[in-house]
């Protein structure tokens, strides 16, 4: 097993256990942090995730944003990888217990200025360890030309002290966590 498999497995069950524990003041914590840097930036077109149980739940962040008329763009699986689709309700459950948006022809035209991910984990590089299917890595790869700031975000600061991340991983211009706000120079 490679460092980077092990530190995921071993970040994986940290989130698992701080998913048993009462994590919403960590969450709006976080939604905060995010919230504020929002308006820092003015950002208009921000894309984002639909939580998983382990990851950080952001939909109350979604609905204020919503309310203010801010454009939303969230994964909406395609293959190896995603495209954005606007937010909009209904959300349906899909591949790997992922709810998206239903299928969408509204393709996104704007620059994102701020784009929020949710990490397992990161090295000293910033650069995210997900769940090990390479979907965000695939589409920024072809997207990063069009985001301009990328915040990581998790309900627990896992970050391993060597590099075990690759070169096409994502990197993180800001990480943030209960634990720690982690800026890139």
């Amino acid at each position: 097993m490679t460092d980077k498999k092990k530190f995921r497995k071993k970040s994986i069950d940290r989130l698992k256990i701080a998913q048993n524990r009462p994590h919403y003041k960590k969450d709006k914590y976080i939604i905060d942090k995010l919230y504020r840097l929002i308006k820092e930036l003015d950002a208009k077109n921000i894309m984002l995730y639909i939580p998983l149980g382990i990851e950080v739940d952001i939909m109350p962040l979604i609905k204020t944003l919503r309310a203010e008329k801010r454009e939303l763009f969230v994964p909406f699986m395609e293959g190896e990888s995603f495209r954005l689709v606007k937010y909009r309700l209904p959300l349906i459950k899909k591949r790997f217990g992922i709810k998206e948006p239903k299928y969408s022809n509204q393709h996104r035209k704007k620059e994102i200025e701020l784009s929020i991910v949710p990490i397992v984990g990161t090295d000293p590089t910033f650069r995210r360890i997900g769940f090990g299917r390479g979907m965000y890595d695939r589409f920024f790869e072809q997207e990063r030309k069009n985001i301009k700031k990328i915040v990581f975000v998790s309900r627990t600061l896992s970050i391993s002290s060597q590099i075990v991340t690759d070169h096409y991983d994502l990197k993180a211009d800001i990480v943030i966590t209960p634990e720690a706000i982690l800026n890139r120079k």
